[in-house]
């Protein structure tokens, strides 16, 4: 396993990270176990997680994949060998977000972002997090698929100075270690940065958001913050809802997969994501790799990726998905996935 520092601070986490959305709707708790075991034996320390999970958001299954965790962390008795993320779910305005967790006005405001959190330790049967994410921004910003800035006015939006003075009190209290944005844009990443500064506050340390063959937009506004103010990519969905492992080409909707189980993940599946897809499958069998080595070994060899988050619904997936990392890709392969990125520009935001 390899290990990458975490911003400015001196942890060290490892370079693929344990995604866990499935877990509690199409992993059940003994393969969530499972898959901690062998990752844990594997060099992983880093599980990524959320109060929203599992995906699709459901209310009677919310939750379950930190209990999942909690039950994990009890029997093995590894906490502090492991570095656990969670994340606060956001406001539910825009259409197609949970309204189920604390409500329509689920804002990052001192009384819900205390909530949250205490509902979060109390499942994973800790009493820290080592970092805690604001999942989406506390407004309406071009994230999920939206193609068009949404110019909206919102005054009920929670300043980001108001809720970066609570996320600090949390790391004064002990009960978080680092904080972190998801989904979020360089403004935020700018206001987040700036606030900090400005007020003495604790300071980001991670941007997680996504990133793949089909989704290189971190690279426009991003990769520069990753650069030179040390915020570094946790990268979700390397894998494109697994389009990019090549198994629903020609249109194949192989049982049990996500794809097929869930008619709403349709962002990977356009006709230019279709179309580009294709080509990076025909481009890992000319080099002799499967599809998901090629993918995940172009996002585990960016400068600005601190860990790849893999996610799986099976052992075999999971050991394909940490394999990649002794994958090479030559200055030829990467010259051809930057041909095909030209002809295909980011078809899946």
């Amino acid at each position: 396993m390899q290990y990458r520092k975490l911003g400015q601070t001196n942890v060290e986490v490892s370079a693929i990270g344990l995604g866990t959305m499935t877990w509690g709707e199409q992993n059940n708790e003994a393969q969530a176990h499972e898959q901690m075991d062998y990752a844990f034996e594997q060099g992983v320390n880093l599980f990524d997680t959320a109060e929203m999970y599992p995906v699709p958001p459901k209310a009677d299954t919310q939750g379950s994949t930190e209990r999942y965790i909690g039950t994990w962390l009890k029997k093995t008795g590894l906490r502090d060998k492991i570095f656990l993320a969670t994340k606060i779910a956001g406001p539910s305005r825009q259409a197609g977000r949970p309204s189920h967790i604390r409500g329509a006005t689920n804002q990052f405001d001192r009384p819900n972002l205390t909530e949250a959190l205490n509902d979060s330790l109390q499942r994973l049967q800790t009493d820290y997090v080592d970092l805690y994410q604001l999942h989406w921004p506390d407004r309406s910003t071009i994230t999920f698929g939206r193609h068009t800035y949404p110019w909206e006015d919102e005054p009920h939006t929670v300043p980001i100075e108001e809720t970066l003075e609570v996320l600090s009190d949390f790391v004064k209290q002990g009960k978080v270690r680092h904080i972190g944005v998801s989904n979020e844009t360089p403004w935020g990443v700018a206001r987040f940065l700036s606030a900090a500064e400005r007020l003495g506050l604790e300071r980001i340390v991670s941007i997680q958001n996504p990133y793949n063959l089909l989704n290189r937009t971190f690279e426009v506004g991003l990769a520069e913050f990753a650069h030179r103010d040390k915020v570094g990519l946790l990268a979700y969905s390397p894998l494109g809802f697994g389009t990019l492992t090549g198994k629903y080409e020609g249109g194949a909707r192989p049982e049990g997969a996500r794809i097929t189980l869930f008619e709403r993940f349709v962002r990977y599946t356009n006709p230019q994501a279709v179309a580009a897809t294709s080509a990076y499958v025909a481009l890992a069998k000319k080099a002799g790799l499967t599809p998901a080595q090629l993918a995940l070994a172009f996002v585990n060899t960016r400068p600005f990726t601190v860990s790849n988050l893999v996610g799986a619904t099976s052992l075999g997936q999971l050991k394909e998905n940490i394999d990649s990392l002794s994958v090479t890709l030559t200055d030829d392969v990467l010259a051809e996935i930057d041909a095909i990125h030209l002809k295909y520009p980011n078809p899946a935001p």
